[in-house]
């Protein structure tokens, strides 16, 4: 019996960007591309007539990529949308969120971290580039005026509310000992949570973690 792959569709209107994220999910062998576009349109047609499971959009294509997302959430909330962008402006991210897309990358992404991007969404887990995710829980926005910590991390939709608690308890540079403390936990439990908040920020320990949600210091003109 043949093991089912991820029918994939690719749109991106710069031809040779396409084909390079094509042949790279082509040597995977979970993944199957089923159609290729160019356009907000052609995004949306495709998923009309393929129904795939994953389909990566460029943001900045013609008729724009969240435009795109939003109607394919709509027609097919199950398919998974991963975005794909040379564009970092935060409002943009957000927005590319709001419409259903699961994940976000930046176009300077390699193929392995792309591909893995790629298979994290499809577990139900959003992705967004880490530095991209840095800015987004330090409350980086375009006026540079930073959100408070809390505030910032309240907006995560992928943690629960006690891995919320514990991030931001971590932000204040808390050890595993003074987050039980703190929360009415063993410390063996602490422990337990960071696994799957690490993964989800797409940290690899908790100093990274404690670096992302620490607000920034204002700097004032020199």
């Amino acid at each position: 019996m043949t093991e089912r792959t991820i029918r994939t569709v690719i749109v991106d209107d710069h031809p040779v960007v396409r084909r390079g994220v094509v042949e790279t999910f082509q040597e995977e062998r979970d993944f199957t591309i089923v159609g290729e576009g160019a356009s907000a349109e052609e995004a949306v047609e495709l998923v009309r007539t393929l129904a795939p499971d994953l389909v990566v959009l460029d943001v900045t294509m013609p008729g724009t990529g969240v435009e795109a997302a939003r109607k394919i959430h709509e027609i097919l909330p199950a398919a998974r949308i991963l975005m794909l962008s040379i564009r970092e402006d935060l409002s943009i991210v957000r927005a590319a969120l709001k419409a259903g897309a699961l994940g976000y990358v930046s176009k300077g992404v390699d193929g392995a971290d792309l591909v893995a991007a790629a298979r994290r969404i499809m577990t139900g887990v959003r992705f967004i580039s880490p530095e991209l995710a840095a800015r987004l829980i330090a409350g980086d926005d375009p006026e540079g005026a930073p959100a408070p910590t809390s505030s910032v991390i309240s907006t995560l939709p992928t943690l629960t509310p006690r891995e919320k608690e514990i991030l931001e308890l971590l932000g204040e540079g808390m050890s595993n000992q003074a987050i039980a403390q703190q929360t009415g936990l063993s410390e063996n439990t602490v422990k337990h949570y960071m696994t799957p908040l690490l993964q989800k920020l797409g940290v690899r320990n908790r100093t990274e973690a404690a670096l992302l949600v620490r607000r920034p210091v204002p700097v004032g003109p020199s």
